[in-house]
């Protein structure tokens, strides 16, 4: 097993026991890993989408690691989800984005909203990579503001019409399904969710490849003209949209800190390797003391993005046991929000930090170093910017009346 992703398993284990089931599945995260780190490379250089790397996570059980077993998954806690996310972070953020929309925005989106006849019909088969899922929020005018967006709904019969367009969309053009949030025609105009099938006739979809990095996550913009959605689609009670987007970027924060702190983890591996057999002014780098200090850094980094969001899942864990304790919700959510925004500043620091210990060749997609740096800034953009978990960690010490944001 990769050292410190055994390590990290070893200073959970102080926090909280491991079972076996739990053990041999950081067993099975570890293989995926293994076995997607050449085709993951390989990828990356082609800056294509991997549509081997779904049926690979579904091989090992990670597509369902927090789904409850009466709909296929394995019913773990947040803990195992963050450690399996964590291994497979190492590879980059292309992998991990696409966990973060097929299980942890959708899968429990609907394992949390939707109906039983919804939960069985859906999630078994995104477990399984029977069916891809996106997650239809942003738009070119709606980002770090959801409940701005102007994608539309109209009731229509027995089901309902919506016209709009969802910009830079993890697994958007890949996708057999997508959970879109509208807003209706009506006066007060409440956003609603839906389940749309992507083969419906009025969707167009167009792939994003001008990206800074995360070149093997599919990224696209959807178009919909008009598009019939029918009634036993509707995800949760009509008019509650903004809520099971919320609670479904919830879960996502979580897993984007999981996945920075992986990065760190490549950064360092990757870093101490480059120290050791790379000679310049007649000696190995690693002992020039300028070196070190970067290396020294990017173990503080690690050690400083593992804990928040160790300690962010396990109060996630406890949330879910009772999801109506608001003071548990509220708790959960500042962790959540503070694990994000540490790790992924933490782990773009150590990204560039692994480029300058790399050198020239650091500054190269070739390099995989240089994958982790274009990779990695985008982890300070996506399920809520910086700035959003800034404000959120503020109220949380002010009070919901000194809330920036809506």
């Amino acid at each position: 097993m990769e050292k410190l992703f055994e390590e990290s398993i070893a200073n959970v284990s102080r926090m909280r026991k491991i079972s076996d089931a739990e053990m041999d599945l950081f067993y099975k995260a570890d293989k995926a890993a293994d076995e997607l780190f050449l085709p993951e490379y390989e990828h990356y250089i082609k800056r294509e989408f991997n549509p081997e790397t779904p049926k690979i996570l579904s091989k090992y059980g990670i597509l369902g690691i927090p789904i409850k077993a009466e709909y296929g998954g394995l019913g773990m806690d947040p803990i195992i989800s963050v450690l399996a996310k964590e291994r497979l972070g190492q590879l980059g953020m292309g992998i991990s984005s696409f966990i973060n929309v097929q299980v942890f925005l959708c899968a429990q989106g609907i394992q949390r909203w939707g109906n039983e006849e919804q939960r069985n019909s859906y999630i078994p088969k995104m477990v399984k990579n029977e069916k891809v899922f996106c997650f239809g929020l942003t738009e070119p005018e709606a980002g770090s503001d959801p409940a701005s967006l102007s994608t539309s709904y109209k009731k229509d019969g027995s089901g309902y019409r919506i016209s709009g367009t969802k910009y830079l969309i993890s697994n958007g053009t890949i996708s057999d399904y997508m959970i879109a949030f509208a807003r209706s025609d009506h006066v007060n105009g409440e956003i609603s969710a839906f389940i749309v099938d992507m083969r419906g006739e009025g969707i167009e979809r167009v792939e994003l490849k001008e990206k800074i990095g995360l070149f093997t996550s599919d990224t696209g913009m959807i178009t919909m003209d008009d598009v019939s959605v029918p009634e036993e689609n509707l995800l949760g009670p009509i008019g509650k949209g903004i809520q099971v987007a919320y609670s479904s970027l919830f879960n996502a924060r979580l897993g984007v800190a999981a996945g920075c702190v992986g990065v760190i983890e490549a950064a360092l591996n990757a870093s101490v390797k480059r120290a050791r057999e790379r000679f310049q002014h007649g000696k190995e780098i690693g002992k020039h003391q300028l070196i070190q200090g970067h290396l020294s850094a990017i173990r503080q980094n690690l050690e400083e993005a593992r804990w928040p969001t160790y300690i962010a899942a396990l109060k996630k864990g406890e949330y879910e046991k009772d999801y109506s304790n608001r003071e548990m919700m509220l708790d959960a959510e500042m962790r959540i929000s503070l694990a994000k925004r540490i790790a992924s500043k933490l782990a773009f620091d150590s990204a560039d930090r692994a480029v300058q210990i790399h050198g020239g060749f650091g500054y190269s997609l070739m390099s995989p170093v240089g994958q982790l740096f274009c990779d990695s800034r985008v982890a300070r953009i996506y399920e809520g910017t910086d700035e959003i978990q800034d404000l959120k960690i503020a109220s949380s010490l002010l009070g919901k009346e000194y809330e920036a944001y809506s």
